[in-house]
């Protein structure tokens, strides 16, 4: 069973997460045709955040330990097109438990691409295989 005293220590509110990337032809819709722009798909984008956040309390964990996303809840307000710099922004929020929240957002040169909340929990790596091994 784990315990909030398996984790090394949950990270304080406010600890930040940052990536700044240029948007690819990898990261964009596959729809981009007949005068659809090329632009950073939500897919994408949901997954940089997620590793953004993953990323950001990564120092906090034991060696056995992971974060895993377990909800997110985001809009994404604009596009952002091929060739343009991105920087990713995940802000703790709260931290109880084995769960942390974020506060996550994407903005592009010109403006916020997109906002909103996303809660990872911590895991032990032993336990987590035992349960995917159960479903094989």
């Amino acid at each position: 069973m784990e315990k909030a005293s398996d984790v090394k220590s949950l990270p304080r509110i406010g600890t930040v997460g940052e990536l700044e990337f240029v948007v690819e032809q990898k990261h964009c819709i596959d729809f981009a045709t007949d005068g659809m722009p090329a632009v950073l798909s939500t897919p994408n984008l949901v997954g940089l955040l997620e590793r953004t956040a993953r990323h950001a309390i990564a120092p906090f964990l034991e060696a056995n330990e992971r974060s895993v996303g377990i909800e997110i809840e985001l809009r994404h307000l604009a596009p952002t097109p091929l060739g343009q710099r991105v920087t990713i922004t995940t802000r703790v929020i709260h931290a109880e438990g084995k769960q942390v929240t974020f506060q996550i957002e994407a903005r592009d040169a010109h403006e916020l691409a997109a906002r909103g909340v996303h809660t990872r929990a911590v895991i032990r790596v032993d336990s987590f295989a035992r349960r995917v091994q159960l479903k094989n």
